[in-house]
């Protein structure tokens, strides 16, 4: 045979069975697809194998094959799955079988769910969870006083819904052993009453002295309260998370290792550990790597200052509605600069919080001495939360590469108070979503659930509409800073796959990228914002696989 007929059979043979033409597992056709990826904006077909995509485009025969499901999507929006930046998500879990605190709108409400939902715990069991808000009721805190009379027979630790404070009960003060010569803890606050007792609110790192004494809680409620924040998830469209730690960081890891090990770790999962941690995990990753698609860990979360809700946002000028104090520093500046560049030089992920305009500062500053004492590298070190800043910053960010890892729902909540709070010249850069995209930012969104909704429907109505939630605002609360509804899918989608290094696996609906995506009732870049905010997933797929379908009641 000659040679060139030989080539040419084969050449013919390796064509045959080339993988454009190979059978999909599962055809999704007539579909409005959006597939977050600039060389092929739209689609309405989209093949599957097993967990990969296998082709995105318009022809419905292509890769159909004599075993390929169908599944006609009859014009429905299809999205890359939501990426969640920023969830506490066991946390999350517990609370799903929780108290829940966050309707409580009087003092009298508050006392009185809480008075309900104790009534029907054995004697000695801790009530936790709650996610109040006293500025639901004019800002007024809570105090033990309040609730020692319906809940005499159950320690109580219930958290403001930011996670900055939290309310506990006379029981709960004795048993931590929280005394009036309890001192006052850096990073924290104690407030205390006119005789210097607690008063019922430790903020911040004064946490730690309530949560020293309530027990940790078991391997199988572990494992439950993983179960429902995945259900609650994926119902939701979240086909991955960035979880920034509940309990300590390795035990999240280990829930999580457990879950995966059963085959019962349905959606992805990004782990942070903290960051006073940072030897253990790279210790840890030198020994086991950063996990795979399905789990991974690899970065850190750390505290620059409080929140701004609690008045622990560390700002340059003082608050307007309490002029004594510009908010605190939950760690040390010195001990957290030593920490984010020893874990730099280890080549972990940064993940810091930071809320107020001075504290951003600090953080944006450090980041950019990173490269001079350890190196230039590919760092996507991120700024959690990032709520609150100056010109200069919003630049920074982009100047540095650095991610302004953001959770939009937070403007339409804070913004009900939040000019009481720093008055009307800081609240014009505050949210910053519109002006940190214009400067080139790599903007990311997600809920910090559960101090916010976990809904990626909820937080694109925010960053679109900006309407605060007391229904003032039609127009948006500092309107300039709204974004469109691309913009915000794309920040919940693309983005959130490069700020965790998954870019080349997530994010988009591209061929060979793993086949996460969600099917949706409405146009979510089309209908009005109302319709945006209420429509419904119909479908949520991971790795190829349907997690979610919707069963309507």
């Amino acid at each position: 045979m000659k040679p060139s007929l030989l080539v040419a059979i084969l050449f013919f043979t390796a064509a045959a069975c080339t993988p454009w033409e190979q059978p999909a597992d599962v055809l999704y056709i007539n579909g409005t697809i959006w597939t977050g990826d600039p060389d092929q904006p739209s689609a309405s077909v989209l093949g599957i194998v097993k967990n990969t995509i296998l082709y995105v485009g318009d022809d419905v025969n292509l890769h159909r094959g004599k075993r390929t499901r169908i599944v006609d999507l009859r014009g429905k929006f299809v999205t890359p799955g939501f990426i969640d930046n920023h969830s506490h998500f066991l946390t999350g879990g517990f609370q799903l079988a929780s108290v829940n605190l966050r309707e409580a709108k009087t003092p009298n409400e508050f006392i009185q769910i809480l008075a309900d939902y104790a009534k029907g715990l054995p004697e000695g069991q801790w009530i936790t969870g709650g996610d109040w808000d006293h500025e639901a009721w004019g800002g007024e805190l809570p105090r033990r006083e309040w609730i020692d009379s319906v809940t005499s027979r159950n320690p109580v630790f219930v958290n403001r819904l930011d996670g900055h404070m939290a309310l506990a009960n006379s029981l709960a003060i004795q048993l931590a052993a929280a005394d009036k010569k309890m001192p006052d803890v850096e990073g924290g606050t104690i407030v205390r009453d006119a005789q210097g007792n607690p008063a019922g609110i430790f903020k911040d790192e004064a946490m730690a002295l309530i949560n020293g004494a309530i027990p940790a809680p078991s391997e199988p409620q572990l494992d439950a309260a993983l179960q429902r924040a995945v259900d609650h998830c994926l119902s939701l469209g979240i086909t991955q998370v960035h979880d920034v730690g509940s309990l300590g960081g390795w035990t999240d890891l280990k829930t999580y290792q457990r879950a995966q090990n059963k085959n019962k770790l349905r959606l992805r999962i990004y782990a942070m550990i903290p960051l006073a941690d940072w030897r253990k995990l790279d210790a840890y990753v030198a020994q086991n790597g950063k996990g795979d698609d399905k789990l991974r860990w690899g970065a850190l979360k750390g505290f620059v200052d409080g929140s701004l809700g609690s008045t622990t946002a560390w700002f340059y000028d003082p608050y307007t509605d309490e002029p004594q104090t510009s908010g605190l520093l939950v760690t040390d500046t010195a001990r957290l600069r030593t920490w984010i560049v020893r874990a730099d030089s280890a080549g972990l992920q940064l993940a810091v919080h930071a809320i107020g305009d001075r504290a951003n500062d600090w953080l944006l500053n450090t980041y950019a001495t990173l490269d001079k004492q350890n190196g230039s590298r590919d760092r996507r070190f991120r700024v959690e939360h990032a709520q609150h800043l100056t010109r200069d910053g919003i630049n920074a960010f982009a100047r540095l590469g650095a991610i302004p890892s953001m959770q939009p729902y937070h403007a339409i909540d804070d913004g009900r108070w939040a000019e009481k709070r720093i008055g009307p010249e800081r609240v014009k850069t505050t949210y910053a979503f519109r002006d940190l995209l214009q400067a080139g930012a790599n903007l990311t969104f997600g809920s910090d659930w559960t101090v916010a909704p976990a809904s990626p429907m909820e937080g694109m109505y925010a960053a679109v509409t900006r309407r605060t939630l007391d229904g003032k605002n039609r127009q948006g609360w500092v309107p300039a800073q709204k974004i469109s509804a691309e913009a915000a899918l794309r920040c919940y989608t693309v983005n959130n796959a490069y700020a965790a290094f998954h870019e080349k696996r997530t994010g988009k609906l591209k061929e060979g990228m793993l086949a996460d995506f969600v099917v949706l009732s409405e146009n979510i870049l089309k209908v009005e914002p109302e319709k945006m905010r209420k429509a419904k997933v119909l479908r949520t797929v991971v790795g190829g696989k349907e997690m979610y379908v919707y069963q309507k009641k």
